[in-house]
């Protein structure tokens, strides 16, 4: 296995369910081995040469509630920046506050809550555009082609979790995996390459992934290309670890300046990381 590089991980969760008790009415309830403090996540990051991450606020455990993410950026001295989840009608003066914290835009999980729970959407795309904040978007399959036009009427950098999430036994041609495709020359959007156990039917390394991600490349180039891994891993299918998932990246991307980009020189430009942690 090649050793890890230098990489800068752009989707991982905060859960610390001590210091910060989980929503009593969250859409899941992390188990035991599924917490991930700061401290443990410090420590993954640590082994793997891993300098920044993108801390996302889960659903599953705190909901809305961005109390831990927030103590997370605020003890990071600089190591992290945060994606953050919000009601939909959140205003300019607590997206502004929460910039000011560390976050650098808001989630839309149409994976888990559908995609017309984002219909009355429009205004809180256009304060993230004011704000030059993400609007993070998490779909699968074909739900994309309904959130489409909303996406790119208003104006918003766009961020893509894990692939698109496509089904992988409908082909390239399937009109969310399409939509995507479709934002690659635009310069608002970014993808993740990340989540394949959350799409893939075949098990690791995700053979099955590798058509959806190749064309992701092509579409997008590694300047609008980011890695994740999405520790730690919530409601896995099967057993993940961390280095397996890095070594992914060689496979995916054998020219070294190509990786170097996903890994580190995207995301540095994208979300503002400097520096070393």
């Amino acid at each position: 296995m090649p050793a890890p590089e230098t990489a800068i991980d752009c989707h991982v969760h905060v859960l610390d369910p001590l210091r910060f008790p989980y929503a009593s009415d969250t859409w899941y309830v992390p188990t035991p081995a599924e917490t991930g403090t700061p401290a443990l996540l410090a420590q993954v990051l640590d082994a793997h040469h891993v300098q920044h991450a993108l801390l996302v606020g889960p659903n599953s455990g705190y909901g809305l509630d961005n109390r831990c993410l927030l103590n997370t950026l605020a003890q990071g001295a600089g190591r992290y920046k945060g994606i953050a989840v919000v009601p939909n009608d959140a205003g300019l003066a607590e997206l502004q506050d929460l910039k000011a914290a560390g976050v650098v835009g808001v989630a839309f999980n149409a994976a888990l809550l559908g995609t017309d729970f984002y219909a009355n959407t429009a205004p809180l795309l256009q304060r993230l555009r004011d704000l030059d904040m993400w609007a993070q978007v998490q779909v699968e399959g074909d739900q994309l082609a309904a959130m489409n036009a909303l996406l790119q009427d208003n104006g918003a950098k766009v961020l893509f979790d894990h692939c698109g999430r496509p089904k992988t036994a409908a082909g390239l041609s399937q009109a969310g995996f399409e939509a995507l495709l479709g934002w690659g020359a635009g310069g608002r959007a970014c993808v993740k390459l990340s989540g394949c156990a959350k799409f893939a039917t075949l098990p690791y390394p995700y053979a099955d992934a590798q058509p959806y991600v190749n064309a992701l490349i092509e579409a997008f180039t590694p300047r609008a290309l980011v890695w994740a891994s999405d520790w730690p891993f919530l409601r896995a299918p099967a057993r993940i670890d961390y280095g397996p998932l890095q070594a992914l990246v060689h496979q995916w991307l054998p020219d070294p300046d190509d990786r170097r980009a996903v890994l580190l020189e995207t995301p540095q430009r994208l979300f503002g990381f400097t520096g070393s942690k």
